[in-house]
C-alpha cells in the first residue's frame, strides 16, 4: 500500500506529511549513503500503523503539524543542525517516540540497509559466523606479535 493510499485511509494526516516524516527519519537516522527507499519504507510502515490506530494517527498528524510550525520554516526545509535541534526539543513527545521506535525497527531491518552496511543477515541458519568470515578483519591493521 502506498503512503498516499494509507494517508487517504487515515484522513487526518495532511499532504505534506510524507515529506516531513521522511525528513524526520533522515535526521533521526542520518546515513548519507542510504537512498530514499529504506526511509520511505520506514515512513510507510509508520503510516500503516497509524491507519490501524486512531490514537497513533492523531499523534502523527499533530506531530507533523508541530514540527512544521515550531520554526519559521517547514521542517523539510531546515538545515541538518536546525532540524536536529528541533527534534532534540521534542525528544520526549509521543510523536518523537513513535517515529523513533518504528523508524529504528523498520529501517535497520530493511535488507537494502543490511547490504549497504555490509551485514549478511542472521547466521544461525547458515551454521554461524565461525567459518563465514568471523575473523576477516581486513579493515583493521594487523596486531604486533
Amino acid at each position: 500500500m502506498s503512503a498516499q493510499s494509507i494517508r487517504d485511509s487515515i484522513g487526518v494526516i495532511g499532504e505534506g506529511a510524507d515529506r516531513t516524516l521522511l525528513r524526520v527519519l533522515r535526521v533521526m537516522y542520518p546515513h548519507d549513503a542510504f537512498p530514499d527507499g529504506p526511509y520511505e519504507r520506514a515512513r510507510d510502515a509508520l503510516l500503516a500503523d497509524a491507519a490501524a490506530s486512531p490514537r497513533l494517527a492523531g499523534v502523527i498528524a499533530q506531530g507533523v503539524r508541530d514540527v512544521d510550525t515550531l520554526d519559521e520554516r517547514p521542517f523539510a526545509d531546515l538545515s541538518d543542525a536546525d532540524a536536529t535541534a528541533l527534534l532534540e526539543r521534542i525528544a520526549g513527545s509521543d510523536f518523537f517516540v513513535a517515529v523513533r521506535n518504528k523508524g529504528f525497527a523498520t529501517l535497520y531491518d530493511d535488507h537494502e540497509v543490511w547490504a549497504l552496511l555490509g551485514y549478511e543477515g542472521p547466521s544461525f541458519e547458515r551454521g554461524g559466523y565461525l567459518e563465514r568470515g568471523f575473523a576477516d578483519l581486513d579493515w583493521l591493521p594487523q596486531p604486533p606479535l
